[in-house]
């Protein structure tokens, strides 16, 4: 098979379509044959050398793909040759095949074809653990979300809006702010001319956001904190800007509020199956129902991968990048 590796670490040329030797499914692994994979920011960073797989994960980028099952490895249930699939992966999606353990496989949501369905199983599964599973976020409450038009970004706002939530979104400029808002997003701020500080209290009448999820991690910190609600939650899941910053627990224990830092990658096959698993149940009907959307700004061929993580480092998208094999 065909596969993008990364022979030394660097910008978006360091990635190379190279032949390379097919993946063999192990115990409780199926195999996929490709037909797209998502790009994510996490593919930018171990592109660069700073973001190495776990131990015993594929080598190469990729952390989510869809395509056909084309083996079973020994031990799968549930799973047949030909089934359509996306899937939740720790490496190997920007390639032809995949091997994956079959409880981070999805089946195609009603209504969704299978390219497309790359566009869903990093988002919905970092959403839904980090703004349901772990942050509780309730009916009525405020959702602030960094970086609204991006992939998580706009499902983030599509999933609150289901359960009842009230959106804050921040996005640069006022396409993506439109963007956000014709996905429900209530509160529209521009982060380049706008303090997302002033703005959330201003639109709570100074209460604050419940729940913020925000990529940013230490440039944000203390204004996210400031920003907080009374037993408010905010879920860290990206370190754009930086990682080490002073946490003032006083503020913390003023408001009752709780921070969580929590990643995908390297999780347990338990703890992912077991999102996978919320995902499908949770998740599945209202992308199935119409309630709910994959948003995928562009598709690029695989062996054209440089351009998607311009394109991505760009920062000019709205929703997800797509790479078709």
């Amino acid at each position: 098979m065909h596969a993008i590796t990364i022979p030394e670490p660097g910008g978006p040329e360091a990635l190379v379509w190279a032949e390379v030797p097919d993946p063999v499914p192990g115990e409780g692994e199926v195999l996929v044959d490709v037909a797209a994979a998502g790009v994510n920011r996490a593919d930018v960073l171990q592109r660069q050398g700073f973001y190495p797989p776990p131990r015993g994960a594929s080598h190469y980028v990729g952390l989510e793909c869809s395509g056909r099952i084309s083996a079973l490895g020994p031990g799968v249930t549930g799973w047949a040759v030909g089934d359509e699939v996306c899937a939740l992966l720790a490496g190997g999606g920007y390639a032809e095949k995949a091997a994956v353990p079959s409880g981070q496989l999805l089946p195609l949501p009603e209504g969704v074809d299978v390219v497309t369905a790359a566009a869903l199983p990093e988002v919905t599964a970092t959403v839904w653990s980090n703004v349901f599973m772990i942050s509780h976020l309730r009916p009525g409450e405020t959702l602030l979300v960094h970086g609204g038009s991006s992939g998580i970004g706009t499902m983030a706002i599509q999933l609150a809006k289901s359960v009842g939530a009230r959106v804050a979104v921040t996005a640069g400029g006022p396409e993506k702010l439109a963007a956000c808002r014709e996905l429900g997003a209530d509160i529209l701020i521009d982060y380049r001319e706008q303090d997302f500080v002033e703005e959330v209290r201003r639109a709570t009448d100074g209460a604050g956001a419940d729940v913020i999820l925000d990529i940013l991690g230490a440039k944000y910190l203390a204004r996210n904190l400031e920003t907080l609600a009374l037993n408010g939650r905010l879920a860290i899941i990206g370190l754009q800007g930086g990682a080490k910053a002073e946490l003032n627990l006083a503020t913390l224990l003023s408001k009752s509020a709780a921070v969580t830092a929590t990643g995908l990658r390297g999780r347990s096959l338990a703890q992912k199956s077991a999102i996978i698993a919320a995902v499908r149940e949770h998740v599945w009907p209202l992308i199935g129902g119409g309630r709910v959307r994959p948003i995928v700004h562009s598709t690029v061929p695989m062996r054209e991968a440089p351009e998607a993580h311009r394109l991505l480092e760009s920062s000019t998208h709205v929703g997800k990048i797509l790479l078709t094999t």
